[in-house]
């Protein structure tokens, strides 16, 4: 991603933090981290609640290293997410939301193998743009969306959805303790998103 489709996802990011920190449930219960992948996976943020949360500048260029991207998840819901253990309750199963636009360039299927072996409540996948495979992408979750372009507006309104699916999210944990369990619990997503069946 360069241009206005990354400038998007900067922009994007920024307004769904700042919509999560005017939700009740979501302040009390939603960590953010952000990991990028082009010719190599970073964690450019590590899970932080919502009022610490600081923007970086994010950066896309090279080729897509998605298998890298998903054992870099692994590793940090290995390392930051608490589990339940009969001395304390841990953290919720986290949401995974994966971006791309293009196809990945690595052994993806060795970082899914990794992926898998995870507990996560819930994985979206989105395809932005033409070059991104969303066939692909349901190999790693059932839920996919695909934005049929990645221009500022589109991107835009996937973060959109993306703050109020969290929200929802956080809402059900706050208040029955269960979590979100299928895309149906979520809220409708908007025309410029796809649903891939």
């Amino acid at each position: 991603m360069t241009g206005e489709p990354i400038e998007a996802v900067k922009n994007g990011v920024q307004v769904m933090i700042s919509s999560l920190r005017q939700n009740p449930q979501a302040i009390e219960t939603a960590f953010i981290s952000i990991i990028t992948f082009d010719s190599e996976a970073k964690q450019v943020v590590p899970l932080t609640d919502l009022a610490s949360f600081q923007m970086v500048d994010i950066k896309a260029t090279g080729t897509t290293s998605l298998g890298e991207a998903l054992k870099l998840v692994s590793t940090c819901i290995d390392n930051e997410v608490t589990k339940t253990t009969a001395e304390q309750k841990g953290d919720w199963k986290p949401l995974v939301f994966i971006m791309t636009d293009g196809i990945p360039t690595d052994d993806w299927q060795i970082g899914l193998e990794e992926f898998r072996k995870r507990k996560t409540a819930f994985t979206v996948a989105c395809a932005a743009g033409s070059a991104a495979d969303s066939a692909l992408l349901k190999q790693i979750t059932e839920n996919v969306v695909s934005l049929d372009t990645a221009d500022s507006q589109s991107i835009a309104k996937f973060f959109t959805w993306v703050s109020a699916s969290i929200g929802v999210s956080s809402t059900k944990v706050e208040d029955g303790g269960q979590e979100v369990t299928g895309i149906g619990e979520l809220p409708p997503p908007p025309a410029e998103l796809n649903i891939v069946t």
